[in-house]
């Protein structure tokens, strides 16, 4: 590789260092998930955490409609859709505070230890709501409160926590991975409560096993998750954190299956560490006063890290992205259709509880299925065409809905088949939201901070997600009740503009890695001369820029791509 040109500094370095890791590194997709196995096999059991999101989200629109609940809780289905607004979106309000919580906790615990501490609250929310009885619905605000703060924790941590073990190429999969659990959860809780509610009949002697057992069975995942991630790896990124360099490096090696001296794993290593040791030396050049170690000044340091996603152009621009992308992805009005698909498809005239329930138990199939191509092809395809695709799809199936309801809802008996229409286009609206916002609202927001605000930005993202959620389902039940089709057009315009903000102002972040997104943020030199010139001299130390072959005109230690990248990573010795 012929000596990268020095004008520009760091940013022309990071290119060269990015080109040389991808002839490295192996190819994305199927390929990418195979031959970096043990990564995928990790994220897979992370995602426990996506699937009692899940599981949590379906499963409460589904027992409100039971006979038995409405009698131990006193609330009866959506008659009264503040109370069951209120009821459903408190869950959304404890997430937000546990996302927030999170970006200071992730930080300072670790991304292992606040799973644990996100598993103990859902599990307490959960034994809370359980104990629902004599028509009081006090249990289960309480509950779904902790509850949620466990889910909004795991919500961010999951993503980072995967975002943070997998290597480029296959990144945006990996991540994609809590929405395919997600909409698993889903999907199971649709069919648990279908089956569950024929426990003692679905009228007046209906058991209470019918609501308690899917309350209950979500106990199971979480407590597996919660044993289970102490057994699994440390971030490789928290780590260089905490200075625990060695170790760093010996998950990397252990993660890609290749020995601990391979150029792959040295570059990764090196990157990071590079990144680590800017952060340190920004922060040095910026709040000298902060530098001591001591609890105060790492929590002041913590408060202008938060006041630097503000504050700072680059870092503003991200926290944007990441709150507008969110904020985009809620008002889809995709949990309007999960939290109440019964009631809808009760208003589209479908007669009978069971039938709404059995159709119900298709969006969670049909949206389970969408995402398995995200998952698998999501780091060819690219954030943005997918993002656009998909708005458009969901915004088509909105209009298309609200000009069914608006012509048919005075007589539904007369227009069978124009109701059972409708249902089908809420069913590719589920399909669209699967492949496209469900997985690739969370790539983009755990891809696009940088290494030190990285657990404080995904947080930020998660909890806009969350407020947005809460205000969905606040809101969307009286919007129902006042404008029966208008929701839906209302809906259907947020896609529309969700479309537009992607295509005009967010940019793509397929192939990059966590620590080359600053490029993409900053101003059109990528950095000030300063902040470059501090960089380029954090590479050169760590010896990043010698290990990629840049100043000395050829790579250290060469060796062929198949046998690193693909055929002997099986075979290769173990470090760690």
């Amino acid at each position: 590789m012929a000596p990268a040109a020095h004008t520009g500094g760091g940013l022309q370095f990071e290119n060269a260092i990015a080109q040389r890791r991808l002839e490295l590194a192996g190819k994305p997709g199927i390929a990418g998930l195979v031959s970096n196995g043990k990564t995928f096999s990790i994220a897979v059991f992370a995602s426990l955490g996506g699937l009692v999101y899940g599981y949590n989200q379906g499963m409460f629109g589904q027992i409100l409609s039971m006979n038995n609940f409405a009698k131990a809780s006193g609330v009866t289905g959506i008659d009264n859709p503040t109370l069951s607004g209120f009821l459903t979106s408190i869950l959304e309000l404890g997430a937000w505070v546990g996302v927030l919580a999170n970006g200071i906790l992730a930080d300072a615990l670790g991304r292992k230890l606040c799973v644990v501490v996100a598993c103990v609250l859902f599990c307490i929310g959960v034994i809370v709501q359980a104990c629902t009885h004599g028509g009081s619905y006090d249990y289960i605000l309480g509950g779904r409160f902790v509850t949620g703060i466990g889910v909004g924790s795991l919500s961010m941590i999951v993503p980072l926590y995967n975002a943070e073990l997998a290597p480029p190429e296959i990144r945006g999969s990996l991540v994609a991975l809590q929405q395919l659990a997600i909409t698993f959860g889903i999907m199971i809780s649709y069919w648990i409560t279908y089956g569950t509610n024929f426990i003692g009949g679905t009228g007046d002697g209906q058991s209470k096993a019918a609501w308690l057992v899917p309350i209950t069975i979500q106990l199971v995942p979480a407590l597996v998750l919660g044993f289970g991630i102490m057994f699994m790896p440390q971030s490789p990124r928290w780590l260089m954190n905490q200075g625990r360099e060695e170790e760093c490096r010996d998950i990397i090696a252990n993660l890609r299956r290749l020995p601990i001296d391979a150029p792959l794993v040295e570059m990764e290593y090196l990157e990071v560490k590079a990144q680590r040791l800017f952060e340190e030396r920004i922060s040095q050049r910026d709040f000298p006063q902060y530098q001591d170690g001591s609890f105060s000044s790492n929590f002041q340091l913590g408060l202008r890290g938060y006041a630097s996603l503000l504050t700072n152009r680059g870092n503003f621009r991200r926290t944007a992205v990441a709150v507008l992308v969110m904020t985009f992805q809620q008002w889809t009005g995709v949990n309007f259709i999960l939290y109440y698909a019964p009631f809808i498809f009760q208003r589209l005239g479908l007669s009978g509880k069971t039938i709404s329930l059995l159709a119900s138990g298709v969006v969670g199939i049909v949206m389970f299925l969408a995402t398995i191509p995200a998952v698998l092809y999501v780091d060819q395809w690219g954030r943005k065409p997918t993002l656009i695709a998909g708005a458009i799809v969901m915004g088509l199936c909105h209009f298309i809905v609200a000009g069914i309801i608006g012509t048919c809802e005075s007589n539904w008996d007369a227009h069978r088949a124009a109701g059972w229409a409708a249902v089908v286009f809420i069913w590719i609206f589920a399909i669209g939201f699967g492949f496209s916002w469900g997985p690739c609202a969370w790539i983009v927001v755990a891809e696009v901070f940088p290494l030190g605000l990285r657990a404080k930005g995904v947080s930020i993202g998660a909890s806009s997600n969350w407020l947005n959620n809460f205000a969905v389902a606040m809101s969307t039940p009286d919007f129902v009740t006042a404008a029966s089709y208008g929701v839906y057009i209302f809906l259907g315009m947020m896609c529309v503009i969700g479309a537009l903000y992607i295509y005009f102002l967010t940019p793509e972040t397929k192939g990059r890695t966590l620590d080359e997104m600053d490029e993409l943020f900053g101003d059109k030199s990528g950095r000030s001369q300063a902040d470059a010139a501090i960089l380029e001299q954090c590479m050169r130390e760590v010896g990043l820029l010698d290990v990629a072959g840049i100043e000395k005109g050829s790579p250290k230690h060469e060796v062929e791509e198949s046998e690193y990248a693909h055929g002997e990573k099986g075979t290769a010795h173990h470090t760690a």
